[in-house]
């Protein structure tokens, strides 16, 4: 029963290309094969969930330089067993900016990724099968960078290719654009 709200999510989505489409059925496929997806203590992978946090204008998006990672991201993080990755989504972008008046544009899913964390100390490899919302903050509110970040900077949409190659950020980047 608490995997039904993302299940719901799942099916109402449209993916934007063939990749992503792949990226959906696999995400269907481990939600419905463990119950446990929400738990980080599930050592194949778990669920977490982004915000995709862009000014009121459209343009500029807020991004972390991730401490553990060591590269420019969005923000978002581990579901620790809440189902409702939305609410996840909007925590983390919470906690990870400071900015406390965030809201969800859309409380559809933006964007789906799946990508493979490297292994730690006390951690071994897994996947983050990443649930993506496009949230809104206004770019004058003051932020706070949190103990994960190096950093942490309103980009401009134009500037965003300088600062990151990674395909699943593009497509975030490339449906910011269609929206605008």
């Amino acid at each position: 029963m608490h995997r039904k709200f993302l299940q719901n999510k799942l099916d109402q989505y449209s993916p934007i290309d063939a990749d992503e489409a792949l990226t959906l059925l696999d995400m269907v496929a481990f939600v419905n094969q463990h119950p446990d997806c929400f738990d980080r203590e599930l050592s194949v992978g778990h669920i977490t969930g982004s915000a995709w946090v862009v000014d009121l204008d459209r343009s500029h998006i807020l991004l972390t330089h991730h401490r553990k990672l060591d590269r420019w991201l969005q923000l978002g993080g581990h579901s620790d067993g809440d189902p409702n990755t939305l609410e996840v989504a909007l925590r983390e972008g919470r906690e990870e900016s400071g900015i406390e008046e965030i809201r969800p544009v859309t409380e559809e899913i933006f964007d789906l990724d799946i990508h493979l964390i490297p292994a730690r100390k006390n951690e071994a490899e897994h996947y983050h099968y990443d649930v993506r919302f496009l949230i809104e903050a206004d770019r004058n509110t003051p932020f706070v960078i949190s103990e994960e970040s190096h950093d942490l900077a309103w980009v401009p949409l134009d500037k965003v290719e300088k600062l990151i190659d990674e395909a699943s950020i593009l497509r975030m980047l490339k449906k910011t654009y269609e929206i605008k």
